[in-house]
This record gives C-alpha cells, sequence and structure tokens, in this order.
C-alpha cells in the first residue's frame, strides 16, 4: 500500500494539460481559461456622472444659494455640444458624460429649479463631485482575468464589459464511465432476488459534470472477461476511464487481469487509506484509468480524494484543490491504524464562529444516506492518537465545483 499524499502526486504527474478551444462569452460559465483576457476597451471611456443632478463649475458655486442658467438637458447616451461657462449649468443624468468646461455635479435634492435656471440650496461643491474619471474600473490592455480561472458569473459580466465576445478556454476533458458487477443494475430497471441498484455511476456522472468534465456512461459490464472487454471498447478516444467495481483481490475482481489484456499499464494499486484501499491508477494507452472501489462511499471519497485534483490539473485550473481546516470535535475517536481515514461528518459554526464537526455514527462504506448527509471529511493520518472532544482535527470540506456566481 502507499501513503495517499504519494498516491496524489502520482496521478498529478502523468496528467496531460487539456487542448485550447475558442467560446463564444455566453458558453464560458464554468469554463476555465487557457489564456489571460484584456481589456479590449477604456471603462469608463470617459468621464461620467454618478449621479442625477446638474453638472456645474465648481468655482462657480463656491457660495449658497447661488442661480445658475440651464444651458441643456443630457440624458445618458447622449452627448451635449456647446460648453459649460460661468454661472451657466447643464441638466444631467446617471451615466451621462460630463460637458466640457463641467467639473463637478450637484446632486439633484441639493437645488431648487424652473424651466431656466437652477439654485443651489445646500451641499459642499468640490473639484471632481459625482464624477467617475475615465478608467476609474479599467484601462484598455488591462489584463483583469487569468489563465487557470474558472470563470464565474461575475467574470462573464466582466469580460462583457471588456468588450470581449470569445474565450480562449480548456477543452472539457472526456471521462468514461464503467460500472462493474452482476449485481448491479441501472436505476429504475426491474432487480433480480440478488441484485442491487448502482449509484455510483448517476452520483460519478454529477462529479465530473460539477468539476467541468463531459461524463461518458458506458453502463454496467458483466463479471466476465469478454463483457468486460466489449465494454471497454467504449473508452477509445477518452481522456481517462473510470471503473467502478472489481479492482480488489477476490475471483470475480477482473479489472486488473482483464484490461490487462488490451494494454492497462498499472501505476499504482491499493492506497493506505479507508474507504478506499483497492484504488487503480494506470493508463490504456493515451487513456488514464482510474479503478475506483464498488462501495459507492469508498467511490464517492477516492473520487474527492484524486479524481478531482486529476481534473483539475487537466484543466489548469489555480488553486483548484480545497484547503485542509480544523474543526473541534464533539464526539471522542480512538486511535486510528496503519490507513489514513475519512470519516463522513456534519460541520457546524457556532455562534462564536468556531468550528465543531461531528462524526456520523454509521461509517460504514455502503451508507450512502451518510455521506448524502455530511458536508465533510474528517481526515486521521496513520496511527493518530485517540482524540478527545473539544480537540481539533483536519476536515476536508464536502462540495464546490466549477459553477459558480
Amino acid at each position: 500500500m502507499i501513503p495517499v499524499l504519494e498516491a496524489k502526486k502520482r496521478i498529478i504527474s502523468t496528467i496531460e494539460l487539456m487542448p485550447a478551444e475558442q467560446v463564444p462569452l455566453q458558453a464560458s460559465f464554468g469554463r476555465v481559461l487557457a489564456t489571460d483576457v484584456s481589456a479590449r476597451r477604456t471603462q469608463p471611456p470617459y468621464a461620467v456622472s454618478s449621479m442625477d443632478g446638474y453638472a456645474v463649475r465648481a468655482k462657480d458655486v463656491s457660495s449658497k444659494p447661488y442661480k445658475l442658467k440651464i444651458i441643456g438637458h443630457l440624458p445618458a447616451g447622449q452627448s451635449f455640444e456647446g460648453k459649460i461657462n460661468k454661472n451657466e449649468a447643464v441638466r444631467i443624468f446617471t451615466g451621462a458624460k460630463i460637458p466640457e468646461g463641467a467639473d463637478a455635479v450637484i446632486i439633484q435634492e441639493n437645488t431648487k429649479c424652473d424651466d431656466s435656471s437652477v439654485t443651489v440650496t445646500n451641499g459642499k461643491i468640490n473639484v471632481g463631485q459625482f464624477i467617475r474619471p475615465p478608467g476609474l474600473d479599467f484601462k484598455k490592455g488591462d489584463i483583469l482575468l487569468k489563465a487557470g480561472r474558472v470563470l464565474t458569473a461575475r467574470d462573464i459580466g466582466l469580460a462583457a464589459g471588456m468588450n470581449v465576445s470569445w474565450l480562449t478556454v480548456r477543452r472539457k476533458p472526456r471521462i468514461a464511465l464503467l460500472a462493474t458487477g452482476d449485481e448491479i443494475a441501472m436505476p429504475g430497471q426491474e432487480l433480480g432476488p440478488n441484485q442491487i441498484v448502482s449509484s455510483n455511476g448517476p452520483a460519478l456522472n454529477g462529479f465530473i459534470l460539477a468539476l467541468g468534465g463531459i461524463p461518458i456512461d458506458l453502463g454496467i459490464a458483466p463479471d466476465s472477461r469478454d463483457g468486460l472487454l466489449k465494454m471497454a471498447e467504449g473508452a477509445k478516444g477518452t481522456d481517462m476511464l473510470i471503473t467502478c467495481g472489481g479492482a480488489s483481490v477476490g475471483e470475480h475482481d477482473l479489472v486488473k487481469s482483464v484490461l490487462s489484456e488490451i494494454g492497462l499499464k498499472i501505476e499504482f494499486w491499493r492506497i493506505a487509506m479507508r474507504p478506499g484501499k483497492p484504488l487503480i491508477y494506470g493508463k490504456i494507452g493515451k487513456t488514464k484509468m482510474l479503478g475506483l472501489p464498488g462501495n459507492p462511499v469508498s467511490a464517492l471519497v477516492c473520487a474527492t480524494i484524486f479524481l478531482r485534483p486529476a481534473i483539475n490539473a487537466m484543466l489548469g485550473i489555480r488553486d483548484g484543490e480545497p484547503e485542509l481546516e480544523y474543526a473541534n470535535l464533539t464526539a471522542v475517536l480512538p486511535e486510528n491504524d496503519e490507513r489514513e481515514d475519512y470519516l463522513r461528518g456534519i460541520l457546524e459554526r457556532k455562534g462564536d464562529g468556531s468550528l465543531h464537526v461531528t462524526p456520523l455514527e454509521k461509517q460504514d462504506s455502503s451508507v450512502f444516506s451518510g455521506l448524502a448527509k455530511a458536508n465533510a471529511l474528517i481526515v486521521r493520518e496513520p496511527f493518530a492518537p485517540k482524540a478527545n472532544v473539544g480537540n481539533p482535527v483536519i476536515i476536508l470540506r464536502l462540495g464546490g465545483g466549477n459553477l459558480s456566481i
């Protein structure tokens, strides 16, 4: 068995970056930038009013009340062709270009006006007041979005403001999913007397989608050499093949031996972790292969620990890995053995801001309802000593993905 950290490093070291492709701005949500993006314009391109009011010369209204002649009306999107001279004002609205000669805006709440004049009644007037200068947000040529960034709704809005309509992003990795075992059936099928419903495929399908990949469900392969070989053919041309089950040492665990017939070269097998010990990593030609355990909790925990960083590496995501944190235990945990343990837990923040985590009572690797309920994994290092209530433990939050505002 090899340690978790070593296994993760060995996986990452073999991953190749996905090639780049161009997509329209509207199709870029959740995609990963392959190149930096610079602004194609200055924003705002000229000085504009930040309020509804009157564009004036600040020195004309140094004392109040002061009456100014109204010489124009200027909504956003239009321009004033003249120039503001002494004791003159232009009625202006938010976003409109500041007329020549003006250097301040008086908000309308501090004025009284009639058809031809406006009187300043109160409020201090300074040069530049309520004026947004050109380039306040950004200037043409500024790099505002960098390669490796997962594009959020905010990023897309920024790119639009930069006048960018196409973005260069990483191609989504195509990841084939193949469940194995005579005992499992697809959801909705009529079950035989000795069958159970396969939850790994649908769960991993969503997992891959959330991380920016394209899942390709190959179905369920039977526990036979010919059946497994036939269904594995569907993984040709994909970037990675994920198998579920068949990775242990039983006589029906055929993944290693059968896939070796079509070129599987195993990088490593068996990890010093719980759940997830019987994990395989290798490649078939150019297609990477990750063999996950069949138990649903084991499969999803291993996907969190190993598949997520692999997909992040394929996409070149910067800072894609969630940080390990500490939380205070609410229950006693016994000392650990030689395997790194990932316990499902409920993480809560107390009124004083401190984090507390409660391990779920049922930790069996077949209890999927517990994994769905959990929002964190409690990470127990090999040979960790007994932990008492209130002791800090390492936690890894569950959740996250490429879709964000």
